[in-house]
């Protein structure tokens, strides 16, 4: 099976082109964080405009690369949610157009699956495991028992951990993204120096909030702080975060009676969550492994890999776009 997937959920303009489960035959991924980086922080309108001047040229540049033909491709795929609304539009559209175009079969795929599934990437199987996917946009914690067998554990109230890296980061005066910037100046910090608070540590279930945290650090920094004391900002700050998510994924683990954890997203790149993650899965005996770094922020390769699992059929050629996060259609797929 060949599919041709494209991934337009925020600010990554993505396509490739995958054979079965694993022989990538092609991926392209157009970033916009410089674009976006002069108003700290990803403008909807922005983001959907540079999709549509951007995909026609990445859709030929994957096709050319793959060297295929449109109708040699078996599916065409597409990020449909959760994500901007806008953005999400642009790539259902052209993914249905191309499927209408050659009629093959258009699967819509859920990016929060994609994410999910992307630590197994050329796995034909999927082994049942507890997934933690951490992200600018998503923090959340499922229990897997095989593709499409998913159960939710627990989500974010609030923020997700790599918005309040990006947030924290504008308060301290960083470029955008802002979690690279913390994470590479918090590795100069103690992360020992300031105390922020782990919001919902004990809380006895697997929901996270990150927003106080926030308010924690804005309130910190009214107080003055001098350009020397940013590492140690940073570490602290990052430890908080890192510290809560580390101590619900392991306790998720154990309670699920699993023996693997898998994290996927963009903030399983933090060097810091993968040191602590690395220790603390080794003294509890739990096995964890995450995505390589290309599949970590938004790809299209990782929605090629969620629709390569497909046992025939095809979606509704009519079905809308789910901006919010639906996680009925996440364990439907």
């Amino acid at each position: 099976m060949i599919v041709l997937a494209i991934e337009t959920s925020c600010d990554e303009t993505a396509v490739a082109i995958l054979r079965d489960h694993g022989d990538v035959l092609s991926h392209e991924i157009a970033s916009q964080a410089d674009i976006h980086a002069a108003y700290g922080g990803v403008v909807p309108e922005v983001a959907s405009r540079n999709h549509l001047s951007l995909l026609p040229s990445l859709v030929e540049k994957a096709r050319a690369e793959a060297g295929l033909r449109l109708d040699q491709i078996d599916a065409f795929a597409a990020t449909n949610g959760p994500g901007l609304a806008a953005a999400l539009l642009v790539g259902v559209s052209a993914a249905k157009g191309l499927a209408l175009g050659v009629n093959k079969p258009f699967l819509a795929v859920n990016h929060i699956e994609g994410h999910m599934l992307s630590p197994f990437f050329g796995l034909s199987e999927i082994p049942p495991h507890v997934g933690l996917v951490v992200s600018g946009g998503h923090t959340m914690l499922l229990d897997v028992a095989g593709y499409g067998d998913y159960r939710l554990l627990g989500r974010t109230l609030d923020d997700a951990a790599g918005e309040a890296f990006d947030k924290v980061a504008k308060l301290l005066g960083l470029p955008y993204p802002g979690g690279v910037q913390i994470d590479l100046l918090a590795r100069k910090g103690n992360p020992d120096r300031f105390e922020f608070p782990r919001s919902m540590l004990g809380s006895g279930d697997f929901a996270f909030s990150f927003s106080g945290l926030k308010t924690s650090v804005r309130y910190f920094l009214d107080r003055g702080f001098e350009p020397a004391d940013l590492p140690d900002i940073c570490a602290s700050f990052q430890e908080a975060v890192i510290d809560v998510l580390v101590h619900k994924a392991l306790a998720a683990v154990r309670r699920q009676g699993r023996s693997l954890l898998a994290v996927s997203g963009g903030v399983s790149s933090n060097s810091r969550l993968q040191a602590k993650l690395d220790l603390a899965c080794s003294s509890a005996g739990i096995a964890w492994r995450m995505a390589p770094p290309a599949l970590r922020t938004d790809n299209a390769l990782m929605i090629a890999y969620a629709a390569s699992h497909r046992q025939g059929g095809n979606s509704d050629l009519a079905a809308d776009i789910l901006p919010n996060f639906d996680y009925a259609r996440l364990a439907a797929a």
